[in-house]
């Protein structure tokens, strides 16, 4: 009986918008938020097996260097200065500007592959 008012406190919650399930983000109830937590997680061991642990991770290192490639070390670093300052209410921008932070957004710049 206490599991059964669990679960309809929780899905009340997600009804009500809130994450209840990690992974669930989106879902507008305990079920669907369950569903999309597992499809999630299926997807990344899914890849995961495709590419074995190590593939998975150098891909994902692979993509971080290109980016880095892409904007300069610089632009890089004020990206990474940026996103540190990130909270659950506020993006780093509007943290950095309250705080007096300077990041100069002058640095990030694209170069874009030759072919």
């Amino acid at each position: 009986m206490a599991l059964q008012q669990e679960r309809e406190e929780l899905d009340a919650r997600a009804g009500q918008g809130e994450t209840v399930v990690p992974g669930g983000t989106g879902g507008k109830s305990l079920e669907a938020q369950e569903h999309l937590a597992e499809g999630r997680s299926r997807g990344v061991q899914t890849r995961t097996e495709q590419l074995g642990g190590e593939g998975h991770q150098e891909l994902g290192s692979k993509g971080g260097q290109t980016r880095k490639e892409q904007m300069g070390t610089e632009g890089y670093q004020e990206i990474g200065r940026k996103g540190g300052l990130n909270t659950t209410d506020k993006t780093g921008g509007e943290h950095a500007a309250e705080e007096g932070i300077d990041i100069d957004e002058s640095k990030y710049r694209t170069r874009s592959r030759s072919p």
